[in-house]
């Protein structure tokens, strides 16, 4: 049985794909299943599909800009007249002789060849929404789908045709549900003196999240043990600032739960990586006692599933406002507190850290409600309905 995935290239893409595959591995009593993938060159899929064993084909994929500007315009024009046909073209042939049982998009604009050329060939086309907004190319590629899976509760995700639509949650890896706070405490070398902070910007890190957290650091630390994601790109800046704002020089904070003179160091409370894997982000998760992230959907049904309260901060550029809406569609039922970045002040995030941890009752409150909102088993529902669909 051959399986062709497709999607844009974002770790909100690839991740989800990932557990999807395990689980059709899981459930398909011994048959024999392949697995591949269509899209546009990134580093993410080219890692992290290549070690679930699934093979790569990388085309051309274009987009549509929606932004006003003479470079904006020039790229548009090179993506309608050569990298969209040409991507068709390609996706079309890889598709003909691959001839797939079916294909599964994840969505985005790297998906549009792909989706386009398999419902061309008769093959069936399952699609999974991540977000409370659709973006255009998932929007436009319903009409090819024969099930379009969305992740948020079925009447908060509009644009679809309600026949279609099965509100199942965002595929999560179940291992990253299994970490353990002793392994945590070893793992990151944790003192077990303070509160755990996660902080994550998204699996490229997030520059303004940085810039903040470093104004305010030593405070952070008198208060917290900091587990923070920073990105791959950003880390050697953040670690050369960090280790300029708390060293030895700073031994006073304004903190109003500590004393005035700090005398442990604290580098020890500050644990910085360019990014977790899948095996430190469960023991992450597990030790910590409050998450701060961007609002993307991989990342909002994560925090649910290990039942955690949580700071969001939604990307104020991301495609159709698109993090917001899943931020406040999460915060409706108070699973999490919402910073929208216009109001991202350095010591107004550290008060509302300080808030929080000061009151108990709605720590435990916000995690009651991300745990009635988890949909762990996403993946697994969606495989086992593709394998009932196609009766196999």
């Amino acid at each position: 049985m051959k399986i062709l995935f497709t999607g844009g290239g974002t770790g909100g893409h690839i991740f989800p794909i990932i557990a999807i595959c395990r689980e059709l591995r899981n459930i398909s009593s011994g048959k024999e299943l392949r697995f591949f993938y269509i899209g546009p060159r990134d580093e993410i899929s080219s890692i992290f599909l290549v070690r679930e064993g699934i093979k790569l084909k990388n085309i051309l994929a274009g987009k549509i800009r929606r932004y006003f500007g003479i470079k904006s315009l020039f790229l548009n024009i090179v993506d309608v007249l050569f990298k969209i046909p040409i991507g068709l073209i390609q996706a079309f042939f890889y598709i003909f002789f691959l001839s797939p049982d079916f294909i599964f998009s994840k969505g985005g604009y790297g998906s549009l060849p792909a989706v386009i050329c398999g419902w061309l060939l008769g093959t069936p086309i399952f699609l999974h929404e991540s977000d409370v907004i659709p973006g255009l190319a998932n929007r436009f590629l319903s009409r090819f789908a024969v099930e379009i899976f969305v992740s948020f509760p079925f009447q908060k995700t509009e644009h679809f045709p309600p026949p279609k639509k099965i509100s199942v949650g965002n595929p999560i890896r179940q291992e990253i549900l299994e970490g353990s706070k002793e392994e945590a405490k070893t793992l990151f070398n944790l003192s077990g003196e303070k509160p755990v902070v996660l902080i994550l910007g998204g699996s490229q890190g997030s520059q303004r999240i940085n810039d903040v957290l470093l104004q305010i650091l030593p405070e952070l630390l008198t208060d917290f043990e900091t587990i923070h994601q920073c990105g791959g790109k950003n880390f050697k800046e953040v670690e050369a600032e960090s280790k300029v704002v708390i060293g030895e020089e700073n031994k006073f904070s304004s903190s109003p739960f500590a004393t005035a003179r700090v005398t442990e160091d604290l580098k020890k409370y500050y644990h910085l990586f360019p990014f977790l894997d899948e095996i430190e982000l469960s023991h992450a998760y597990s030790v910590a006692n409050l998450i701060v992230s961007r609002a993307g959907s991989g990342s909002i049904f994560e925090i649910s599933a290990v039942s955690k309260p949580s700071i969001l901060i939604p990307l104020p550029e991301a495609a159709q406002n698109h993090q917001v809406e899943n931020a406040y569609a999460y915060a409706k039922n108070s699973a999490c507190l919402i910073i929208e970045e216009i109001n991202l002040a350095p010591h107004f995030f550290l008060d509302r850290l300080r808030y929080l941890f000061s009151h108990p009752s709605e720590m435990e409150k916000m995690a009651k409600s991300a745990r009635e909102f988890s949909r762990p088993r996403a993946a697994e529902v969606i495989a086992s309905y593709i394998f009932e669909y196609l009766k196999l």
